[in-house]
């Protein structure tokens, strides 16, 4: 696996690669994202799935157009939406800039109301950053808690957690308080690659309950596709795509790459063997060398064994 590249100057790293850029539209996609150019048919029902239903491409077509010309698509007619599935769309929507400040400025003052606090959350809130760090800094700010919580997800140098903070679970700590923490938590822990426990994170609070739900669909989707569950993406990259309308084209576009590579995958071919090693250097990398990572390399190496045996099989077939 090849190491990327010094970051371009505005991006934030993101899984597996260097980084979506948190203020514009431009975007690298995770380092083991391989898009196969030569594949010119591109199925949006892989990705577009709602309830089991195919919707038609060209409701979000110009979100993937920039991104996948290359491939020079040709899109089959697909069957048409039920009423069901047009009233889904758009059924998930990041609260307002000014509502999500409301919401933070009342949780802040029933925590820390003094002078110098309410300062610099104002100066949080003047900033043009994205309304998920402006929630989760207003945290930090307010509780010391979740300001270690959200400094050691971000810190290479300590230990990744094995299992959900129990802050997270906390039923006594504000919904408010508890669904964005979460969300800041788990995206943390995706930028850092530790898709496991990110995922058990996201897990425990609702998509509908996070001031950003496109940002809790993007970062779930990156580690299912990481962590090599398919079907999973397939469905958070659906939900991304059908249900949150207002989701940034940076994430949509990455989105869009993921669903169409993960087209090509095989059930044990090389690409699965790559990706398996990917996760097994992962693991490692973390100091997660137990037993589930040696479960891993064992199926890797079994894999390699299977088709070095195919191989030669085939040239004594044909020797013959």
């Amino acid at each position: 696996m090849q190491t990327p590249g010094p970051a371009r100057p505005g991006t934030v790293e993101t899984p597996g690669s260097r980084g979506r850029t948190e203020r514009g539209t431009q975007v690298h996609p995770p380092a083991s994202l391989v898009v196969r150019t030569s594949i010119v048919e591109f199925r949006a029902s892989l990705f577009v799935r709602q309830r089991g239903d195919v919707v038609k491409m060209m409701r979000w077509f110009p979100v993937v157009a920039a991104v996948l010309t290359c491939a020079g698509p040709a899109f089959a007619e697909e069957k048409k939406p039920t009423k069901k599935d047009d009233s889904s769309f758009g059924a998930l929507k990041a609260i307002d800039a000014a509502e999500a400040q409301k919401q933070a400025e009342a949780w802040l003052k029933g925590v820390k109301s003094d002078a110098a606090t309410q300062a610099k959350f104002k100066t949080i809130w003047a900033s043009d950053r994205p309304v998920i760090d402006k929630v989760s800094a207003t945290l930090t700010l307010g509780d010391a808690d979740a300001a270690k919580l959200l400094a050691e997800a971000k810190d290479a140098d300590v230990t990744a957690p094995v299992e959900v903070p129990a802050t997270l679970k906390d039923t006594k700590k504000s919904a408010f308080y508890r669904n964005n923490l979460a969300l800041a938590y788990a995206k943390a822990l995706t930028l850092r690659k530790v898709y496991e426990e990110a995922l058990d994170t996201f897990a425990a609070v609702k998509v509908e309950d996070v001031v950003d739900p496109s940002a809790y669909l993007f970062h779930k989707a990156v580690c299912e596709y990481e962590l090599m569950l398919k079907d999973r993406a397939d469905d958070s990259i659906s939900r991304l795509i059908v249900d949150a309308s207002d989701s940034p084209q940076r994430y949509l576009q990455v989105a869009a790459l993921m669903a169409y590579d993960m087209q090509t995958w095989q059930e044990k071919d090389l690409g699965w063997i790559a990706r398996k090693m990917d996760n097994v250097q992962r693991r490692l990398e973390l100091k997660r060398g137990g037993k589930q990572t040696q479960k891993m390399q064992k199926e890797v190496l079994v894999r390699l064994d299977e088709m070095i045996k195919e191989i030669e099989n085939q040239q004594k077939q044909s020797g013959s």
